[in-house]
């Protein structure tokens, strides 16, 4: 085929095919932002308020577990009311919390249960509307660019994670807390506007007036009945849980480089880095058809570069690993996520949509408890390269047992549109078997 093999930059015909897609881009890129230098915020001030490695470590319980029931409970709402509807809600809901995040801090709270409370609140509204959020791209554009845009919004991630941070440093710094949750509030105004904008995005077989239906049955278990789905899942999950690194951070900058806390900061930005070089180079891999191959592949990546990162002595070889794995995550991610979507019936994208987002946020946090454990008992060079060479074994094996998942081809441009007024989607791929 004419042109294959070329290197091709960030693919942005989603940007200008669907105004749709550009608004829902451009808001969710503001959102990220804030929501990145209210991280920061809340991670100071519980800290300020406690003084307590405790303290901060609550901030994880007060996020991840609204994240898994309340991202449960919104795939079942996604499949039964206007998609559209329920973000608009959510997002009503997290603008609320902002606001009260600025409030306190500007009645100097000294309290933290209300802070972590308000914090569980944004978090909680944003996992129930995740399910819906994460079915807009394949509804807004062609299945041939579904890839391609969810490769633009992992890049608008990743430099929210790199200016993110930096920003809330400098607003915190001159301006203290409530400046820095009123930057959020705003961000995710932005948002709810953006969402506004949308058509009307109803479960197919709903009613037309109320844009309610009643969700098809075995909703969840699809995934367990369709080999790519399962297939995708579960190399993401072996990736994330076998060989997560974050946790080691501290003990690999400790034991090898001094523990310079530049040098830590150094090991978040080389992923980051990596993160945002694969994604302006994504148009190379979103036009690639053989995406569960891509998947696996990048997967695989993943686990040797950790594995390397474990092994390396000098500190910009070690950087340079931490970059190929950022990089390699990327692109698992943006593969993953399209075929998730382009896989799964409309009627059930929501609930599929859930799972995929429980283990997006379960993997991670079980992985960096596995290494941190096993670490603990051997040592941190150890538990990377054992699990970094144990993901890639697991992953070996659900290629080798998937032959639909290798086979997997991403579907061409739909002829018609799902959403009136806006472009086509594949998304009808088939029924449940």
């Amino acid at each position: 085929m004419r042109g294959r093999g070329r290197v091709r930059f960030l693919d942005t015909r989603p940007l200008r095919s669907s105004q749709s897609f550009r608004d829902l881009w451009l808001g969710t890129s503001v959102s990220q932002l804030g929501g990145q230098i209210a991280n920061v915020a809340v991670l100071a001030q519980v800290w300020d308020l406690t003084g307590s490695p405790v303290g901060t470590g609550a901030i994880g319980l007060a996020t991840g577990l609204p994240m898994v029931l309340f991202g449960l409970l919104g795939g079942t709402l996604a499949d039964t009311v206007d998609r559209r509807a329920v973000v608009r809600a959510t997002t009503a809901g997290q603008l609320l919390a902002a606001a009260g995040l600025c409030a306190q801090a500007l009645a100097d709270n000294r309290n933290v249960l209300l802070l972590l409370a308000l914090v569980a609140m944004g978090t909680s509204c944003g996992a129930l509307g995740a399910p819906a959020r994460r079915t807009f791209p394949v509804r807004l554009l062609p299945g041939d660019q579904v890839a391609a845009g969810l490769a633009l919004t992992n890049v608008s991630f990743q430099a929210a994670m790199l200016a993110g941070p930096a920003m809330a440093g400098l607003i915190i710094a001159r301006w203290d807390f409530p400046a820095a949750y009123a930057a959020q509030a705003v961000a995710v105004a932005v948002s709810m506007l953006a969402v506004i904008r949308l058509p009307a995005m109803r479960p197919e077989g709903a009613d037309a007036a109320g844009g309610r239906r009643r969700p098809e049955r075995g909703g969840r278990r699809i995934v367990l009945r369709r080999p790519t789905l399962w297939g995708s899942m579960a190399t993401d999950l072996s990736a994330t849980l076998l060989a997560m690194p974050i946790a080691l951070f501290p003990l690999v900058n400790e034991i090898r480089f001094g523990g310079d806390p530049q040098t830590l900061g150094l090991f978040l930005s080389a992923v980051a880095v990596g993160g945002i070089t694969a994604g302006l180079l994504s148009g190379t891999v979103t036009r690639w058809r053989r995406s569960g191959l891509v998947q696996l592949s990048a997967a695989g990546v993943w686990g040797l570069a950790l594995a390397c990162f474990g092994l390396a002595g000098p500190l910009w070889l070690a950087l340079g690993c931490l970059a190929v794995a950022g990089a390699a995550d990327t692109v698992s991610v943006v593969t993953r996520s399209a075929l998730v979507q382009l896989e799964t019936p409309d009627a059930y994208r929501g609930r599929v949509s859930s799972v995929e987002h429980v283990i997006g946020v379960a993997g991670p946090e079980l992985g960096n408890l596995r290494g941190g454990l096993l670490a603990s008992a051997t040592s941190a060079p150890f538990s990377l390269v054992f699990g970094g060479l144990s993901a890639i074994l697991a992953i070996a094996a659900v290629a080798a047992t998937n032959a639909p998942l290798r086979a997997y081809r991403t579907p061409p441009a739909a002829a018609k549109p799902t959403v009136p007024g806006v472009a086509g989607t594949a998304a009808a791929a088939g029924q449940v078997p």
